[in-house]
């Protein structure tokens, strides 16, 4: 009886390890001294949304294709619990010629619970990159105008993960926070203002004494994201995999003004920053994605990936969509 227990721990304990090894198992991660790599290319079709700042801009229901999406996530174990890893990206929308990181992190993930039937639990945290360059974007008659996809901001990211797999199917559930802090790290080009409410009708920024460019402090933002994923290992080389998850994105806010602007009309100034104290623009997103994976060899794999987002944005929000979809190739690796 003590041999046969004993087997049978062993046999699921190399299943557990054979299922984990796949790299678009949501449970996967590398055991100790082990490097892991996914490279994504993906092609994005949008079609703007028709909230009050894509009228301003003449943009709403526009379509922008291609939009192109890269992306690089790398991980190594330090032992079979720790593991350190960074996930950047990079999209390019020539459309609305904006262009840049859209996402950039760096984490230790630690696998607090993993038991001899299958489940896991991890706890992860984050260190989020957006500071590594400034919001850079110009400001008009038509509103403010993103020139790249960074929010200038540093911020941190607490999440949380478990997972069971049965046989060949694993199921998964994740939650995560971030918090960003805000700063003055960000570049906007002043050009006109339509001060028709204020009695100044449309003015030039020079004119009303606003130098060229200005930086601002923007208040501090949250991001909550909760999800869900399924996953069927077919069999040695095919594997299925499915997912939803749902992220609310806060709104941003002008703080006061960071650069010198003693020279402008304070009236305008004062109305400006009354203006833009909450600049509702946030938005939330309800995602959905599948993908379909190849084993080539032990330590190479292809998939093949699709992801669909509906969301709801705030009326002054340029990231809401009627239709946003990609579909893309991931090369995974292990070595």
């Amino acid at each position: 009886m003590k041999k046969f227990l004993g087997m049978a721990i062993t046999s699921a304990m190399v299943a557990t390890s054979s299922m984990a090894a796949n790299m678009e198992n949501p449970l996967f991660i590398p055991r100790a001294g082990q490097f892991a790599s996914k490279t994504g290319f993906g092609l994005m079709y949008k079609k703007a949304d028709h909230t009050d700042a894509m009228k301003l801009k003449g943009r709403e229901g526009a379509t922008e294709f291609p939009v192109w999406r890269f992306t690089e996530d790398f991980g190594y174990g330090f032992t079979d619990r720790l593991s350190a890893y960074a996930s950047l990206g990079w999209t390019q929308n020539n459309d609305i010629e904006r262009k840049g990181m859209h996402r950039g992190r760096v984490g230790l993930n630690y696998r607090v619970v993993e038991t001899w039937d299958k489940f896991v639990w991890d706890l992860y945290g984050e260190g989020y990159l957006s500071g590594i360059t400034p919001m850079k974007g110009s400001y008009d008659t038509d509103g403010f105008t993103y020139n790249n996809f960074s929010n200038g901001r540093w911020g941190a990211v607490l999440g949380t993960r478990v997972g069971k797999t049965w046989n060949k199917f694993t199921a998964s559930l994740f939650a995560e926070y971030l918090q960003t802090f805000g700063n003055h790290n960000n570049k906007i080009k002043l050009k006109r203002f339509d001060l028709t409410e204020m009695g100044y009708g449309i003015q030039d920024a020079s004119a009303l004494g606003f130098p060229d460019q200005i930086s601002v402090n923007l208040k501090s933002t949250n991001e909550i994201t909760v999800g869900t994923n399924a996953f069927y290992q077919l069999d040695d080389s095919w594997s299925f995999g499915a997912g939803f998850r749902f992220v609310e994105h806060s709104d941003n806010g002008v703080k006061s003004i960071y650069t010198d602007v003693s020279g402008a009309n304070p009236a305008v100034v004062n109305g400006l920053l009354a203006q833009t104290k909450d600049m509702d623009d946030g938005w939330d997103e309800y995602i959905v994605s599948a993908v379909v994976a190849n084993q080539i060899t032990d330590r190479f794999q292809i998939a093949l990936f699709g992801e669909y987002t509906f969301d709801h944005s705030h009326k002054n929000s340029q990231n809401g969509t009627d239709i946003k979809a990609e579909a893309g190739v991931r090369l995974n690796v292990v070595f």
